[in-house]
């Protein structure tokens, strides 16, 4: 597989994009304004424990506490003994009391008003290596192909691991040899050793361990002897590449490159068109075909629609060709989108159980190409396939998006009429509790326009049915699902002075 990476550092964000055989695989933003905790460590404090809910909130310092699940805790020292005899059991008892001090780790970022989500179960990743306290553990990765490989590097964590101390061994590790790896766990260990000093010296809430940036991060997993090509328009970033490659002992040749040019990389390369369709609901297939992808509160939606596509053949052939070329790139999307959460995908309906087993399993096939952890589950007799993936980040269309003040980020606003109704419930509760009837009303020139050419016979209902003069001024600053309202003497809006409309708008 022909792998490339292009970085773009802009005056706001760096832009990570990853292409796979000229097709755009990964892209990673990482925002100046927006602070990552994944992967911190803290010494928190429980303010409160819930066993109906299965979980305590750890007060780490930040705005909202971090939501602590009991099936996250490990750790032998807070797990009651009952559930120690009774692994089995589903509920969870541990030894947790308000006020504890707790060291824990971000294992989700902070959404909207929720707090991040930790875990217990700590573990610092290194270049070749995941150092796991706590644990005896040794991980050598399936997707490893030579078992012979396999066994030597298992053969060599063996021989360097300290007691107390495991380790999972990243698929980078592949082909380095023993001083490397060794070298790789003496730093882990000592970032490990430092956090336990300055988690004994300081009181919580406190960081005791601040985890890479997303643009080191990235680079820490990406960058690797296989890559073919290295991108990057920063003279800063090529320099730290440079650096890491450098002391990797990395053999990537001519690989890496410092991109000069005028013309912004991302759009010289053809990234940005692609980027800026992760922004679309829809996305289409080279058949014709398309898919539309929903994310809600709850979960990930995706409806596998045939569109466009004409097949030769009879319904359950074309109906399998279109899924398979839909389960390839509904897993390309969920990669590039950074969706997480549970995923829900509505296949077009398939009679044969052989059909849904090989869309099935073209699923799994694909998934493999995903750094991050999925689970999936068959299509069941309804065409529906239920998988989870996890979050590792926020999603792009919440890096290149913010919410839309008009719509609130339903994607849509109030109809004209809708609006109308309002003004006139305004008009309502303000005759309740004023005596000055002459008023002017702020439209956006599309609605003052509605409102007196096509509305006329409302606009002047309006007035008759409050007994008040209303004079329509057209605003062009105003959007089209707002209204404003001043008195006739004078400029002040008094549109919020209105007691349940105070901050209607």
């Amino acid at each position: 597989m022909k792998k490339e990476i292009y970085i773009s550092k802009g005056v706001g964000e760096t832009r990570i994009a990853v292409k796979e055989n000229g097709k755009l695989a990964e892209l990673h933003v990482d925002k100046q304004s927006q602070v990552k905790t994944v992967g911190n460590i803290y010494k928190g404090v429980v303010e409160n424990v819930i066993p109906g809910m299965q979980a305590a909130f750890v007060n780490i310092g930040q705005d909202a506490n971090a939501f602590l699940p009991f099936s996250e805790i490990s750790d032998s020292e807070l797990i009651a003994e009952t559930n120690k005899k009774t692994q089995n059991s589903k509920e969870v008892g541990v030894l947790l009391q308000p006020g504890q001090e707790i060291i824990v780790q971000v294992i989700k970022e902070p959404f909207d008003k929720k707090g991040a989500r930790v875990t217990t179960d700590l573990s610092l990743a290194g270049r070749f290596i995941v150092l796991i306290p706590k644990s005896k553990y040794i991980g050598v990765p399936k997707k490893m192909r030579d078992k012979y490989e396999r066994r030597r590097l298992k053969k060599i964590a063996t021989e360097i691991k300290q007691p107390g101390l495991g380790m999972i061994l990243r698929t980078v590790a592949e082909g380095k040899t023993d001083s490397q790896i060794e070298n790789d766990y003496k730093t882990l260990i000592k970032k490990y050793n430092d956090l336990l000093y300055k988690a004994e010296k300081n009181k919580a809430p406190k960081l005791i361990h601040h985890d890479l940036k997303v643009t080191s991060s990235v680079l820490r997993d990406l960058i690797s002897e296989k890559v073919e090509k290295i991108v990057v328009d920063s003279k800063q970033d090529f320099k730290r590449i440079e650096k890491m490659v450098k002391e990797d002992a990395l053999d990537i040749g001519d690989a890496l490159e410092h991109y000069r040019k005028r013309e912004p990389l991302f759009k010289e390369s053809g990234i940005d068109n692609a980027m800026m369709k992760l922004l679309r609901k829809k996305a289409w297939l080279k058949s014709g075909a398309y898919l539309i992808i929903e994310r809600t509160e709850a979960m990930v939606v995706v409806d596998v629609n045939s569109g466009k596509f004409v097949g030769k053949k009879g319904h359950e052939e074309n109906s399998l060709k279109i899924n398979l070329e839909a389960a390839k790139e509904i897993c390309a999307q969920l990669r590039l989108r950074h969706l997480s959460g549970l995923v829900l995908i509505d296949f077009i309906d398939m009679v044969k159980p052989e059909n849904r087993k090989k869309v099935f399993l073209e699923m799994k096939k694909e998934l493999r190409k995903d750094r991050a952890k999925v689970a999936v589950a068959e299509i069941s007799e309804f065409g529906v396939l239920e998988m989870t993936r996890e979050r590792t980040g926020l999603s792009i269309i919440d890096s290149l998006t913010e919410c839309c003040e008009v719509c609130n980020g339903t994607g849509r606003i109030i109809s004209r009429d809708t609006l109308l109704t309002r003004i006139d419930y305004w008009l309502r509760d303000y005759k309740k509790q004023n005596k000055d009837l002459r008023l002017k009303l702020y439209l956006h020139p599309e609605l003052s326009d509605y409102l007196k050419k096509e509305k006329t016979r409302d606009y002047i209902r309006l007035m008759w049915k409050n007994f008040i003069y209303l004079k329509v001024v057209n605003d062009s600053t105003m959007y089209k699902n707002q209204f404003k309202f001043t008195k006739m003497s004078d400029s002040k809006d008094i549109t919020h002075e209105i007691g349940t409309w105070k901050g209607h708008n």
